[in-house]
């Protein structure tokens, strides 16, 4: 039977081409394409789920992380960026057994601890926060006149085949 650590690298891997589709997909020309004036831009979505993964390497190299926000690159840096990060998480997580799983994290906003658990909660919080925001930029590419991948299945765009 599989555990939650291994279920989340399972999940992990299967998740990260999906990312990689909706990042591709976002116009070059169209980063700061934004909805709402409330909303994140295109290109500070696509750098915030970079970003991300960069923060859950600090996880699990170090049990801690300090979110600082940063301006996003160009568009295809954040996606350069996404796939790197990516893969370096995939090297890390391969390395971390149980008791490591298990223990502690902290994610700290402005030098505050703002949210504290074992780092398989916060690695499985990042990746749920990671598809939320996915979720979000996807539904920017059609109003910027771009076509919304496969992710779980056919999009009207793409039969996912």
């Amino acid at each position: 039977m599989m555990n939650t650590r291994e279920y989340f690298n399972q999940c992990f891997k299967a998740e990260v081409p999906k990312f990689v589709r909706v990042l591709k997909a976002v116009p070059k020309d169209q980063s700061a394409y934004r909805p709402h004036p409330r909303s994140m831009s295109a290109g500070d979505l696509a750098w915030l789920l970079a970003s991300e993964l960069h923060d859950a390497c600090e996880l699990v190299d170090h049990g801690q992380v300090s979110y600082v926000q940063k301006p996003a690159p160009a568009l295809a840096e954040s996606v350069s960026a996404y796939e790197k990060n990516a893969a370096a998480l995939k090297r890390r997580l391969a390395k971390v057994k149980d008791a490591g799983w298990k223990k502690k994290a902290a994610f700290l906003v402005d030098g505050k601890v703002a949210w504290k658990t074992s780092l398989g909660d916060m690695l499985w919080g990042f990746l749920f926060d990671g598809i939320h925001h996915r979720g979000q930029l996807s539904t920017y590419l059609r109003p910027m006149g771009a076509k919304v991948p496969s992710i779980y299945g056919p999009s009207a765009d793409d039969p996912g085949m």
